[in-house]
């Protein structure tokens, strides 16, 4: 599946006040899905000693789901898609990595 045909597909279950004219709903349900993938990856730590199983695999792949669906209603809401997001963030690490300024912080390094 490309990240166009998950736009269009996530397009069909957007269910939420306001489709299309709407940033705020899927930006904090994605910010609410990372701290879910959050959550589970602290009771690795916590309950589990730091190792992974299937089941704890299965259920971090279940959220990370709902972070991409997240992430594409996001970017959809303002005006781009995952594939425009996706090649952007590759052309800026590729420029750094030439740069030599992958490490350190900031966006316009």
């Amino acid at each position: 599946m490309t990240f166009d045909e998950y736009d269009a597909q996530a397009g069909e279950t957007a269910v939420y006040p306001n489709v299309g004219r709407n940033h705020v709903y899927p930006t904090l349900g994605l910010a609410g899905e990372a701290g879910e993938v959050a959550g589970k990856v602290s009771k690795i730590e916590r309950d589990l000693k730091g190792v992974l199983n299937d089941e704890v695999r299965a259920a971090i792949k279940m959220e990370l789901g709902d972070v991409l669906w997240f992430l594409s209603r996001t970017a959809i809401e303002f005006g781009t898609t995952l594939d425009e997001v996706a090649n952007a963030n590759i052309e800026k690490l590729r420029s750094r990595k030439e740069r030599r300024q992958l490490h350190g912080n900031g966006d316009y390094r």
